[in-house]
């Protein structure tokens, strides 16, 4: 393990993303075969570099004493979400073929053009979302459409 492979910035500070995860080993198989990324450690917690991000994963449990009142679990319900995790990408469809072809990439539709960008999502073995965009009317200056008006 090199520490220029680690998060762990000498000055500032760097965004990571942590992952609650049933299975380490499997969901640690998906972000390297699937997606390309890099192991910088297997386990406790597994680190996985991908592009110019880290994701870290770990088994859930229970409160801990820096958060008393948190318990940490993967998704439970997948219609639901309340975060997930962007990737933007230069050639979509690219990604889309290549990743799909890899096995273990689920797609919930091909790319859809969404005038600001091209997107579509995929799930991991957790069922966490993952939006896979390419910029193209943004950088034109084409901004997306507000949401519908609720009342």
């Amino acid at each position: 393990m090199r520490r220029e492979d680690l998060p762990a910035p000498e000055a500032g500070l760097l965004l990571t993303h942590f992952l609650t995860v049933a299975d380490v080993a499997r969901s640690r198989a998906f972000y390297c075969d699937v997606l390309g990324g890099e192991v910088v450690l297997d386990e406790n917690p597994c680190i996985v570099k991908i592009a110019n991000s880290w994701l870290i994963m770990n088994p859930g449990g229970g409160p801990t004493p820096d958060k008393p009142d948190v318990t940490l679990h993967p998704p439970v319900d997948f219609s639901s979400a309340t975060s997930f995790l962007n990737i933007r990408v230069a050639d979509i469809e690219h990604c889309y073929t290549e990743w799909s072809a890899r096995g273990g990439a689920e797609f919930l539709t091909p790319p859809i053009d969404r005038k600001t960008e091209i997107r579509c999502y995929m799930c991991d073995p957790d069922g966490y979302l993952i939006e896979v965009g390419q910029a193209t009317g943004l950088l034109r200056g084409i901004l997306a459409d507000l949401p519908a008006d609720p009342a």
